[in-house]
């Protein structure tokens, strides 16, 4: 699908096409559908937000219009769609259809072939500059220039780039480029530059004499013109078109901040491959939200799985305390029978202590005819080496205590 595109792409844009306005819709995104028809049949519409945004009317179905923009293959359908870029009322385009009816002549006499188009020097040794003196493109240039290339000569061939003069000038100045060239090397690359501003205003750049005199250049020609979105016939005969004025001077200076400047245009190119990506993804999640189901009844079916899990959730909560409260019941029942045997068992256990208490008491022992010696302070007497002859003790007794002196040891 992307080849079926991109081979649209090469042959037929940008389009301009007229017709009538069918199912025009706005979608949540920002996004804008609609289909364009006439007596021979209808082509699907795709206008991104950023491009509606910039509507100075309120589009109706029935409404005779005429849109900009390219063609594009919607890889998910496989459907043949216009990717608008601009939409007004009919009777404002009839400037863009003599710029699409030039384009188709000029293309045919070769001008705008790809094997034309020459590889700007590595190194060039100086830059030619065609614009207008007072023009801010040229401060752009020549500011870009000194910042990137300060060792480089810059020659300024001065030119109209605006009004009925404006087409001469530009000749004039172009052939002076050339000449001085061929006589002494100067310029061996020339940019072609000037500011934006509407199709009327960038006309001189489309004027057919301008075109088949760039077509002569012997160098090779940088056209930037206008702002990105903004296409002249200058840039489909240049050797390079730059997407501005600034653009146009970084794309000749190839010092130290070539590979920079080789990193930004990748970066640009990802960053467009990405918002396209984005709008394509956009407009599928366009294509299937107008595919699902009414709010309402999704609401509706979610209401209904809600209350069923409600009342899931009510029986198993009875179910469970209706356990708990049979195991209650069941433990009330035998708490009776399991404390009185629990006393029981420490009663006994009470006894079995008592007992072995009254063994171990040192009375009994005395009972039994032994005697506990102790000195006059009652330290006790347990071997033979704790007394000496003469020593008084003290012999305790089952019934008191008698004294008694240490004869030998």
């Amino acid at each position: 699908m992307r080849a079926v595109a991109d081979t649209l792409s090469a042959r037929f844009n940008p389009v301009a096409v007229r017709g009538e306005l069918s199912a025009f819709s706005r979608a949540a995104s920002g996004h804008c559908y609609f289909s364009l028809k006439d007596e021979t049949g209808q082509v699907r519409c795709a206008m991104f937000r950023r491009a509606a945004d910039q509507l100075k009317f309120q589009p109706q179905d029935g409404q005779l219009v005429e849109v900009r923009g390219k063609l594009d293959v919607y890889g998910p359908r496989g459907d043949l769609q216009l990717i608008v870029e601009s939409l007004q009322p009919v009777g404002q385009g009839a400037l863009f259809e003599q710029f699409l009816l030039l384009k188709a002549k000029l293309e045919a006499e070769g001008l705008f072939d790809a094997g034309r188009k020459r590889p700007l020097p590595d190194q060039p040794r100086s830059i030619g500059v065609v614009t207008s003196l007072g023009a801010a493109a040229l401060r752009d240039v020549v500011t870009t220039l000194r910042r990137r290339v300060p060792h480089l000569p810059v020659v300024v061939y001065p030119a109209a780039v605006q009004g009925n003069q404006a087409p001469a000038e530009l000749c004039a100045a172009l052939r002076t480029a050339f000449r001085r060239f061929e006589e002494r090397g100067e310029s061996d690359v020339l940019l072609l530059v000037r500011g934006g501003g509407s199709l009327e205003d960038l006309w001189s750049f489309n004027d057919a004499s301008v075109v088949r005199t760039i077509a002569q250049a012997p160098m090779p020609v940088v056209c930037g013109v206008g702002h990105e979105t903004d296409f002249t016939l200058a840039d489909f005969v240049a050797d390079l078109r730059a997407p501005t004025p600034t653009a146009a001077a970084e794309l000749c200076s190839p010092a130290r901040e070539q590979r920079l400047g080789e990193l930004t245009y990748l970066g640009e190119r990802l960053r467009d491959e990405m918002v396209s990506g984005l709008d394509r993804r956009a407009q599928r999640i366009d294509y299937i939200a107008q595919r699902l189901g009414r709010p309402s009844t999704r609401l509706h079916e979610s209401a209904q799985r809600l209350s069923a899990l409600q009342h899931r959730m009510h029986s198993g909560v009875m179910h469970v305390a209706q356990r708990h409260r049979i195991q209650i019941e069941a433990v009330g029942a035998s708490l009776p029978k399991a404390l009185s045997r629990a006393v029981e068992l420490q009663y006994r256990r009470l006894q079995t202590c008592e007992t072995s208490l009254g063994m171990l008491d040192p009375q009994l022992v005395l009972q039994r005819g032994y005697a506990y010696l102790s000195d006059e302070q009652g330290v006790a007497i347990t071997r033979a080496d704790q007394s000496h002859p003469g020593q008084a003790v003290v012999a305790t007794l089952a019934d008191g205590q008698i004294g008694m002196t240490v004869d030998t040891r």
